[in-house]
C-alpha cells in the first residue's frame, strides 16, 4: 500500500540551494540592510500593544489598512491576501488552480527555479516556453499553450529572474486581452522596476499579481508575502491556506515596517545607484558581458572561464550564484547588489581574475 502520492514517489526531495557560504553573500539577492536593527525601538514600541497568547489581533486589521495604503490603485481589503513570502502565494495560487493529473502550469525559461518546485507540490505539471536569446519571446506561441485544455495558470515573472530584464507591456496586454484563464505576474522586484500591472486587476478579473517584502524592504528571512487580485480570486485561493497562517509577530514587524516605509524605500533608490555604479564598473572590463537590469542583482559573463571566476571568487570569500544552467545563459553568473564596499571587493577581484589570465 502507497502512504504518499505516486508523483511524489517519482521526484526527489525539494532543491538546496547549491550556493557558498561565505563573508560576502553576494548570491541570494539579499539586501545589506538588516531591518531589525533599522526600526527595532519601533517594533518594540508596537509590540506593547500585541498579545501573542492569543490567535486573533488588531494588528491584523491595521496591517491590511497599512498594506491597501502602500499598494495604493483603489484596492481594497478584499483585493489582498498574504502569506509565508512570495513563495507562499505562489504555492497557494498553483493549490488553488489544479483540477486533475493532466493539469500544467505554463512559464517561461530560464526564470524563477522554484516555479517547477511548488507546482510540483501542489500536483501540477509545468511547461516552459524558452526565451529567445535576446529574451523576448513569441506572446501568441504563449497565448496558445496557456488557452490549451489543460492549462491552468500563466505565470509571467516581471522583472525575470535571473536575466533581469522587463517583459515588454504590449505582450502582457496582449496576453491578457486574450484568454480567459488565470494570469499571475511575479512582481517580486517591483520598487526596484516601478512596473506594475496592480492597476489593471479590476479590468482583467484573471490577473493575479505576487509581491515580496524580501528584496525591497530587507526581510528575506521574516517571510512576507502578499497578492493582488480580484476579491472572488482572493476568496478561492484563501480556501487553501491555513487558519493562522502568518503568525501575529510577523504582521506586527510588517506594519512597523510599512510605518516606517520612507527607510526602506530610500534603501532601494541607493541600491539603485549602487547597481548603476558597478554596471558601469564592470561593463568597462574586457571580455566581460553583462546587461542592464530592473532588480537588485546583475547577470554577466566571462565566457568559458566564468566557472572559473565562480571559484576564484570563493577564494576571496566572495559567494554569488551560477545561473548558467539554461542554455541562454550558458556560462552565466548572478551577483546580487552588495554594499559599496562588497561591491568594489567583488569588481577588484572580477578585475584581479581576468588580469592574471
Amino acid at each position: 500500500m502507497k502512504l504518499f502520492r505516486t508523483d511524489l514517489q517519482k521526484a526527489g526531495p525539494p532543491a538546496d540551494i547549491s550556493v557558498p557560504r561565505k563573508k560576502h553573500m553576494m548570491c541570494l539577492n539579499e539586501s545589506v540592510l538588516d531591518p531589525y536593527q533599522a526600526i527595532d525601538e519601533a517594533f518594540n514600541q508596537t509590540m506593547q500593544h500585541i498579545h501573542l497568547n492569543r490567535y486573533f489581533s488588531q494588528v491584523t486589521s491595521e496591517l491590511k489598512r497599512a498594506l491597501v495604503d502602500y499598494v495604493g490603485h483603489n484596492v481594497t481589503s478584499e483585493n489582498i491576501l498574504w502569506g509565508n513570502g512570495a513563495d507562499d502565494m505562489l504555492f497557494a495560487c498553483f493549490l488553488a488552480v489544479r483540477e486533475d493529473n493532466d493539469s500544467f502550469v505554463l512559464t517561461h525559461a530560464p526564470s524563477y527555479f522554484d516555479y517547477s518546485t511548488y507546482s510540483r507540490a501542489a500536483g501540477l505539471n509545468i511547461r516552459y516556453q524558452n526565451f529567445n536569446p535576446d529574451f523576448s519571446f513569441d506572446e501568441k506561441e504563449y497565448l496558445d499553450i496557456l488557452n490549451s485544455k489543460d492549462c491552468r495558470l500563466g505565470v509571467l515573472c516581471n522583472p525575470n529572474n535571473p536575466t533581469g530584464h522587463l517583459l515588454d507591456d504590449a505582450q502582457i496586454r496582449y496576453i491578457l486581452d486574450n484568454t480567459q484563464k488565470p494570469v499571475l505576474i511575479d512582481e517580486t522586484y517591483y520598487e526596484f522596476s516601478q512596473r506594475t500591472y496592480i492597476d489593471l486587476i479590476k479590468q482583467y478579473p484573471n490577473l493575479i499579481v505576487v509581491r515580496s517584502f524580501s528584496k525591497s524592504f530587507s526581510a528575506a528571512g521574516l517571510r512576507f508575502g502578499y497578492l493582488v487580485s480580484a476579491a472572488e480570486n482572493v476568496n478561492e485561493i484563501r480556501k487553501v491556506q491555513t487558519i493562522f497562517n502568518t503568525s501575529i509577530m510577523v504582521q506586527a514587524f510588517v506594519l512597523t515596517m510599512l510605518m516606517n516605509k520612507n527607510l526602506f524605500l530610500e534603501h532601494v533608490k541607493k541600491t539603485i545607484d549602487l547597481k548603476e555604479q558597478l554596471y558601469q564598473r564592470i561593463n568597462k572590463i574586457e571580455n566581460l558581458k553583462t546587461w542592464k537590469t530592473h532588480t537588485n542583482f546583475l547577470t554577466f559573463s566571462v565566457g568559458e572561464k566564468s566557472a572559473d571566476l565562480f571559484e576564484f571568487l570563493k577564494s576571496k570569500d566572495i559567494a554569488i550564484r551560477d545561473v548558467g544552467a539554461h542554455p541562454i545563459l550558458h556560462n552565466h553568473l548572478r551577483v546580487s547588489i552588495g554594499s559599496a564596499e562588497q561591491n568594489n571587493c567583488f569588481a577588484a577581484a572580477i578585475e584581479e581574475f581576468l588580469l592574471k589570465r
